[in-house]
């Protein structure tokens, strides 16, 4: 009897305190949200005041730069380099690629 007793305080205590955790965590996302819509109005405003276009803030993405990136031509850029010091009886060839 007492056993089942501490189980059902245990879990009304545990279900009290990750409710809280969840509020506070809402809370703080909510206060984080408004600080931030604060500072964006707050610099529209001086904008507006200073003539200025009120500028909204975005992420530049140059999707050019990530397609050269990954789908540039073999042979690009600088050749790997060798390191020969740790080679002990094998005569070292450079490779060449075929031109297809």
């Amino acid at each position: 009897m007492l056993n089942q007793m501490m189980r059902t305080i245990f879990g009304l205590i545990f279900r009290a305190v990750l409710l809280v955790a969840g509020l506070i965590f809402m809370a703080s996302l909510v206060v984080a949200g408004m600080l931030l819509l604060a500072v964006w109005l707050v610099q529209a405003l001086w904008a507006r005041l200073t003539g200025q276009p009120v500028r909204p803030w975005t992420f530049q993405v140059n999707r050019q730069a990530m397609w050269n990136r990954f789908y540039r031509a073999p042979g690009a850029g600088r050749p790997a380099q060798r390191d020969d010091s740790n080679v002990i009886d094998v005569e070292p060839k450079d490779v060449k690629l075929r031109d297809d």
